[in-house]
This record gives C-alpha cells, sequence and structure tokens, in this order.
C-alpha cells in the first residue's frame, strides 16, 4: 500500500503479522490507544505462514495431551512444572480471548475456537504405567480436574472409535481423556484482531513489505529499511520500539539488530508435513486430538498425534507431523536463510548444539528417507484399518529450534519459546515453536515487564490488565476455586464449557 511520505515515526513497529504480533497489537492499543502502531508483512496476506492452520504445528495446546511436556525423571517420578505452566497459559489466553468477544473483535467465538476433546494414548505394558502415573501426579493441580484415564477398551472404544477399530484386543492399551479440550485457529484468530486493528487511529498495515535493516540510534530509538516487495519502493521508519515477531525469520533480524543479548543465538530449521485425510466419512468418525508417545530417541518435536481441526467451518483430520531437514526458515524463506544466520558468535553455540543432539540428526536423515510406506505405517499405529488412498501428504509450515549459548556445554538446543529483548527495552524478539501460539497472552505479559517497565506498573496499566485478563496478578495453578470459575466463565464465552455438546 502506498503512503504520502517515505519516512514515518510510529511509536511502535511490528514485524510479521501473525499471532504474536496481532496479540502485542491489541494489547497495547487497549492499554494506551494513542500509540501510533505500523505492522510489516513480507507476504500479501496476514498470518500465512506459521500461524496458519494448515502450517501450525499444533493447535489449543493446553498441556493436556502433550506428553512431552510431562518427561519421566530418573528416579520414575512424573516432571509436571512445564505442563502446569502451559495449562495456565493456556486459561490466560482463554480470558484473553473471551475479552475480545466481548468487545467485538469478533462475532462468535466459532469463527476461531471449538471443543475437541484431548487425548494422550498409548500402548505397550511400560508406555501404559507411565501414562498411568502421568494421569496421577497431573491430578494434584487444579487445572488438570476433570482428566479421565481408562484401560477398559469399551471405554477407549467410545472416546476415539477410529483408533480403537480394528486393533487387537489384547494388545495393553491406555489413554486419559480432557472433554474440555480445544481446537483453536490462530490463522483466522490472527486476521480477525489485525482487522480491527486496522480500523483503530493510528494503526496502518504494509503487505509485501519486508523489513531490510535495522539500527539503533542514541536517544535508542530504531532506524529501520523497509521494501516493497512488489513495486521495489524503499522507505525509512523510525520507532521508539520494535518487536520482531515474524516466527523463523525473527532470528536472522535479530542477528541484524545487533543488539548484544542477540549475540549468540542460532536457530535450527525443520520442515513439516502432514497426512491429510480426503475421506469426509472417516474425517466425521473422528473428533479429537489424540496424541501418542515419541519413539525412543526421538526429539520432542515428532511427538506423532491424529488431529481434528475445524478450518473455515469445515473439520479436517490430520496425522503428523513427519519432519525433515530445510536450510529455510520460513515456508516461504529462501535456501540460504540458515547459511546466512552463522556468525561468528553464534558458531560455537551451533556447532556444540548439533555435536549433543546427534539424535535429532539421525532422525531428520530418517524422516527424509522415508517412503510413502514407511509414513502411512506410523499412521496404522493410531489407525489400524486406515487405507492409503484415503490419505494425501501436504507440507505443514517450519519451525526454528532456538540455539543459544550455554557455559558449561557451549550451546543448547531449546524446544520452546523465548523472548530475547534488548536491555533499555527497545526491541523484543520472539524466538522458538511450541507451544508458542497458545500461550501468546502470557507470552506479551511477560514482554511488557521486560519492555515497557514503567508503564506495566503504572496503576493504569496495572487496572486495564486486570479487565482484560480478570487472574492478572493471581495463581489459576494453586487457587483450585478461581481455576473453576475462570474455566466455566472463559468456557461459557467461548462456548465451550463441558455441558455443551458437540457436534461432529
Amino acid at each position: 500500500m502506498d503512503i504520502k511520505s517515505n519516512e514515518t515515526n510510529p511509536d511502535v513497529v511490528l514485524v510479521g503479522a501473525g499471532i504474536m504480533s496481532a496479540t502485542l497489537g491489541v494489547l497495547l492499543k487497549e492499554l494506551q490507544p494513542d500509540l501510533t502502531i505500523e505492522i510489516f508483512e513480507r507476504l500479501d496476506e496476514v498470518a500465512a505462514e506459521s500461524s496458519d492452520a494448515m502450517n501450525n504445528a499444533g493447535t489449543g495446546h493446553s498441556a493436556f495431551c502433550e506428553l512431552n511436556y510431562t518427561p519421566e525423571l530418573a528416579d520414575g517420578s512424573i516432571e509436571t512444572s512445564k505442563a502446569i505452566k502451559i495449562a495456565e497459559s493456556f486459561l490466560v489466553s482463554r480470558q484473553f480471548y473471551s475479552f475480545l468477544l466481548q468487545k467485538g473483535y469478533f462475532d462468535k467465538p466459532e469463527s476461531f475456537i471449538h471443543k475437541v476433546p484431548h487425548l494422550s494414548f498409548v500402548w505397550g505394558e511400560n508406555n501404559v504405567n507411565f501414562l498411568k502415573k502421568r494421569y496421577n501426579a497431573l491430578l494434584k493441580s487444579p487445572l488438570f480436574e476433570g482428566m479421565k484415564y481408562s484401560e477398559d477398551i469399551s471405554e477407549l472404544t467410545e472416546w476415539m472409535p477410529l483408533v480403537m477399530k480394528g486393533r487387537n484386543n489384547s494388545e495393553k492399551v491406555a489413554a486419559t481423556y480432557m472433554g474440555i479440550g480445544t481446537d483453536v485457529n490462530f490463522g483466522a484468530l490472527s486476521r480477525g484482531m489485525i482487522n480491527k486493528l486496522k480500523e483503530m487511529p493510528g494503526v496502518t498495515l504494509h503487505t509485501n513489505h519486508e523489513v531490510r535493516k535495522l539500527k539503533q540510534e542514541e536517544d535508542s530509538s530504531w532506524n529501520i529499511k523497509v521494501k516493497d516487495t512488489i513495486t521495489g519502493n524503499k522507505r525509512k521508519v523510525k520507532a521508539g520500539f520494535v518487536f520482531l515477531g515474524a516466527g523463523g525469520g525473527a532470528l536472522p533480524l535479530l542477528l541484524k539488530s545487533g543488539i548484544p543479548e542477540g549475540k549468540g543465538f542460532g536457530g535450527f530449521p525443520v520442515s513439516g508435513q502432514w497426512l491429510i485425510c480426503k475421506n469426509p466419512d472417516i474425517i466425521r468418525q473422528h473428533h479429537a486430538k489424540v496424541y501418542g508417545k515419541a519413539s525412543v530417541g526421538s526429539p520432542p518435536m515428532s511427538v506423532p498425534h491424529l488431529d481434528t481441526r475445524i478450518i473455515n467451518g469445515e473439520k479436517a483430520l490430520l496425522f503428523g507431523p513427519y519432519a525433515g531437514f530445510t536450510t529455510k526458515f520460513l515456508k516461504q524463506g529462501s535456501k540460504l536463510d540458515l547459511p546466512l544466520s552463522i556468525k561468528a558468535n553464534n558458531l560455537r553455540p551451533m556447532l556444540s548444539a548439533g555435536a549433543d543432539n546427534m539424535s535429532l540428526t539421525k532422525y531428520l536423515i530418517n524422516q527424509v528417507r522415508q517412503s510413502p510406506e514407511d509414513r502411512f505405517e506410523a499412521l496404522k499405529q493410531y489407525l489400524p484399518d486406515a487405507k492409503m488412498d484415503n490419505w494425501v501428504l501436504q507440507e505443514a509450515g517450519k519451525r526454528v529450534q532456538v540455539i543459544k549459548k550455554d557455559p558449561k556445554h557451549g550451546g543448547v538446543l531449546e524446544f520452546g519459546t523465548e523472548i530475547v529483548s534488548a536491555s533499555d527495552g527497545s526491541l523484543a524478539a520472539l524466538l522458538g515453536a511450541s507451544p508458542g501460539a497458545s500461550t501468546a497472552a502470557s507470552i506479551m505479559l511477560e514482554l511488557f515487564r521486560k519492555c515497557f517497565k514503567e508503564k506495566f506498573e503504572s496503576e493504569e496499566w496495572q487496572t486495564r490488565l486486570k479487565e482484560i485478563i480478570p487472574t492478572y496478578g493471581q495463581s489459576l495453578a494453586k487457587d483450585q476455586e478461581l481455576c473453576r470459575l475462570t474455566r466455566i466463565r472463559t468456557g461459557e464465552a467461548l462456548h465451550i464449557s463441558e455441558k455443551q455438546t458437540v457436534h461432529s
């Protein structure tokens, strides 16, 4: 889009028009309506990369079913802290979504969220024992109240008929079930928020615009060079705060910024693929997100799942993800993304992380070498009666695993999300992948603490935050009654309450 001047001076620049920038933009305008914001998106549409429903590796992450969030320790106990943190963060997100509906950002919750049960499913005696221990450990937290556990074939068949159909009844199996699980279309959520943001005074969206350079001035502001990828025109933007929320594209921009806090960070890109069911009769018979356990030696990203998603009002059924090696940081990125990201200050951390994660390299090599028959055999572990002609392989999005400096190992591979911010709070970048999108609201609260400290602690912002997120400042993980009431209130607002009947 054209603007009258070749240089603008917004208060805030958001790079990337996905779920992270959309969430931050909405929160900033709700907290301080007079802020001016410019959003730059390199593609011709909003939320078409990692936030898109077919690109995002997981939807509605709330730690109900993701077994990699609850590792078994050497002493046989189950570590639940990460699962509890994610479940609490998602309940914060549910409050934010409820606020968006109340304020008219969306006409109805079904435009982006649906009730879809979350199940963990395992087979084999050792895995069944693990799942039962996990279930008992999680029940100690109010965030997992209502979770069910079963080894009974008839009950499991009721929960997931397609998964149990054709299975050997002598096989030892078990599952946990959370009926209040959800499917969230983060692409639709992002587009809805940004469409409303565009209507607000002081907010401008620029699609087909790529940020090329960032340089900080002595007054802490940032000079940003942006190119219109359609016309070739270039412009300069000067902003007081910059957020790099461009998915895999955030790392190269962080490195270009030159902030000391970004030195030593690297990224390891991984591509993804789904098997997509094309038979409507089969799609209708399954209504759940069924997560399994990664094979021994496989990385957390390899956790397989049979996933019901609602995309543009239509049910879809996906299985995967299957991973592969790529040098692109974005689905529509460049093969030079990885080599160009290697700098003198992150070479050692990247080499050290690579040496310490040979299992990941082996896993990716095996994934790349998989034949269609190999992929189909993995599906048949979840759907014994599956037929190959009902499924088609489709490319998913890219994820960039964070590599950062470590005093002991030189470099470590991080499998979560991380905010890297300048010491003066003038720039922040969001790196990493899962469970990112589901915890975006909590991530932005952390960003405010780091980058907007004075305003964040002001009475005005604190009061407003409690209007947006009523439990702000309180622990949902420790207060059982508060957790239950929040679940009920948001469940009713989002049409995902336990009493609601789901029509598949």
